[in-house]
């Protein structure tokens, strides 16, 4: 795996030489430039692989065109000229747009500083520019958590909370959120004690209709309950969940928003999978039946079947509530398991879908010995015995295929079983059998 790192600079200068030096053409140049350091271990991904373009004032003025965007940004500015600042923050955006290295140059020279001027300056009153202004901030933050400061922030957030009726300006500060907060608990904490989580639930409320909004708010909401940010000893995601639950109604919120789309299977993924990522406490879990959450997700395993990434983040949601003993039984009397092992086999190529059914019905299964039979009596030990002969190499399915069918009160051996069929339907089925099989 590539270590080693080069500047911008030392890149451009090995095209030019190239160029220079053996008269190769820019795409030669840097074709060969690429394969040069590359050939010594050295890491490219933030580095913008084009030769930098010769300006008008002359040859030592080569520079890359986010670069020259940047610049004129930024004098138009420093002379407060709102045209000219919406003329060039539209090119920053579109260079922002093509790769992560262009964002992560811009952001060497820079770049953080001129749009915190430039939305500062749309603050006074012009909302279209405020709107290019959000935009190019969140395309530079993407993958640059570290870019936000305090000052940053706090605008973000007041932001949010003036324009809480313009669907346009909410959802761009809402990305912005949500690419401040992952993989960086800083700004997470920082955000949510500034107030951002009502904010995030109520554009959820406010913005109904809006499938764009609710998407982006139910993704920042899930990431707020991430803890993926290695540079911390343990984060609040626990306690943001919570917070989200208990403080500003959010399973109610999208519950309710799930009933709004009732045809669109993007926005109901998003719904649903930040559904699981709040049912981390047993009460939560059967909150989400109180509130009618469970048929909701039971009508849409039986009747978008065809919509796989649906599917799957259905399936993880009535895993994440099956973690209550009562829940697990509840799902079994509304008739979940059909659907779920019905999923299973109709999405047996998606090892994704696979290692979710599986999961859950091996959750429905544990410390339940009826819910196991019901298992076994609408096909699901088959089902996982194919899901396994279909993904040989996922561990997550032959994992979790196999789980699903060793719940039984008296469980068997763990060591490897001749004859799989039977072991999956005597242990399904719950019957004592200590003396057929060695315990290790």
């Amino acid at each position: 795996m590539a270590s080693k790192r080069v500047t911008q600079e030392t890149f451009d200068a090995a095209v030019r030489e190239n160029i220079q030096e053996f008269d190769m053409g820019p795409e030669e140049a840097v074709k060969e430039a690429v394969e040069q350091f590359e050939s010594q271990g050295v890491d490219l991904s933030n580095i913008v692989k084009m030769a930098p373009k010769v300006s008008a004032d002359g040859p030592q003025e080569a520079t890359h065109d986010i670069l020259q965007a940047l610049d004129d940004l930024q004098k138009s500015v420093t002379h407060s000229r709102p045209q000219e600042v919406s003329a060039h923050l539209a090119r920053f955006l579109e260079q922002c747009k093509l790769h992560k290295a262009y964002r992560f140059l811009a952001a060497q020279k820079g770049a953080y500083p001129v749009l915190l001027a430039t939305w500062q300056l749309a603050s006074a009153g012009d909302q279209d520019l405020l709107l290019q202004s959000l935009n190019a901030l969140s395309a530079l933050t993407d993958g640059q958590p570290d870019l936000l400061d305090t000052q940053g922030l706090q605008l973000l957030v007041t932001t949010l909370a003036r324009n809480t009726n313009a669907a346009e300006l909410t959802c761009s500060g809402i990305r912005c959120v949500r690419h401040a907060c992952l993989k960086h608990e800083h700004n997470r904490q920082s955000l949510v004690k500034a107030g951002v989580l009502p904010l995030l639930t109520g554009a959820i409320v406010r913005h109904s209709c809006c499938a764009e909004v609710v998407r982006e708010a139910c993704w920042a909401l899930r990431v707020m309950t991430f803890d993926d940010d290695i540079r911390v000893p343990f984060g609040h995601a626990h306690d943001h969940a919570k917070m989200i639950v208990q403080e500003n109604g959010g399973l109610k919120v999208l519950i309710q928003a799930a009933k709004a789309f009732p045809d669109n299977p993007s926005v109901l993924s998003e719904l649903c999978s930040t559904l699981s990522r709040l049912a981390v406490r047993n009460e939560f879990c059967q909150e989400v039946v109180d509130l009618g959450g469970l048929s909701v997700l039971v009508a849409l395993l039986a009747n978008c079947s065809d919509h796989q990434d649906l599917v799957k983040q259905v399936l993880s949601a009535l895993r994440a509530i099956a973690g209550n003993d009562d829940v697990k039984d509840a799902i079994v009397r509304a008739g979940g398991t059909e659907p779920i092992v019905a999923a299973m086999t109709r999405h047996l190529t998606s090892p994704q879908v696979c290692e979710q059914s599986c999961a859950a019905l091996c959750v429905l299964a544990l410390r339940k010995p009826e819910n196991s039979r019901v298992i076994v009596e609408c096909g699901g030990a088959l089902a996982a015995l194919q899901a396994m002969k279909a993904h040989p190499q996922e561990a997550g399915v032959q994992a979790l295929s196999s789980a699903s069918t060793v719940h039984s009160p008296n469980p068997a051996s763990s060591c490897l079983i001749s004859c799989p069929l039977l072991f999956l339907h005597l242990s399904l089925l719950s019957i004592p059998f200590q003396g057929i099989w060695r315990r290790s």
